[in-house]
């Protein structure tokens, strides 16, 4: 009778980069105490960030965005440009801040607030590397509201932007399937509002994301504002 071989489930590698010791001591402490995390390295700018997470390869960036050298949106572009499987999540002190917002349009999977509860950052980093949720879908959507209704020029001078070709492609189902995403809901709640299996959901997303080019969930959020398929504080507009 032969000995069973357990084998280990690979770990998330995580890379810091953030100007100030003490938190990425206080982030290392935290995910460090995780069977399923592991720290690769620490970055103090973003240059250097973007030189440790090419060397390194890691699933997860944590990526603070106001820093010397090159800040977080510059790092991020070049992050997500070059190493399409990881993800960034964004670091900021408050949630409506034009830089968090400018870090999801550079390629960021999310934003989390540095004073995060220790257990809702390791939740975070699972669930963006798992590629299946956004992080604070809420406040993700608030923060988009603020700056596309603010930002976006067709927005200030009240015409419509022309609808992507692209949606063309795209069944009634995953409209709606879109539309609920941008509204920050999950997975299960998406199956539940549409009486549909979570299996079908993360089918359709991932359908929806292929179709429009699109790196994962957040951009699709981003991408239902910027086009105007998502007005402000009306909903989706199709």
């Amino acid at each position: 009778m032969s000995d069973t071989v357990e084998v280990p489930t690979p770990r998330i590698g995580v890379l810091l980069v953030d100007d100030q010791p003490l938190l990425r001591m206080g982030f290392r402490l935290i995910l460090e105490g995780e069977d399923d995390l592991a720290i690769l390295g620490e970055a103090s700018d973003g240059a250097d960030g973007v030189r440790q997470a090419l060397k390194l390869k890691p699933d997860v960036v944590l990526m603070d965005v106001r820093m010397p050298t090159m800040d977080g949106i510059e790092a991020t572009t070049r992050i997500v440009r070059e190493l399409p499987d990881t993800k960034v999540i964004i670091l900021t002190t408050f949630d409506l801040d034009e830089y968090a917002f400018a870090g999801l349009q550079a390629g960021a999977s999310a934003f989390l607030l540095k004073d995060v509860a220790p257990e809702e950052l390791v939740q975070a980093v699972r669930l963006v590397a798992s590629g299946d949720a956004v992080v604070a879908p809420r406040v993700t959507a608030r923060l988009l509201e603020t700056y596309v209704r603010n930002g976006t020029p067709n927005r200030a001078n009240n015409t419509a932007p022309e609808r992507d070709p692209l949606l063309e492609d795209l069944t009634p189902r995953e409209l709606e399937v879109l539309g609920a995403m941008s509204e920050g809901l999950s997975n299960a709640e998406i199956a539940h509002r549409f009486f549909l299996s979570e299996a079908t959901v993360k089918t359709h997303v991932r359908r929806i994301l292929t179709k429009l080019h699109l790196r994962d969930r957040v951009q699709a959020v981003v991408y239902a504002y910027e086009t105007g398929l998502v007005i402000p504080s009306q909903g989706l507009d199709y």
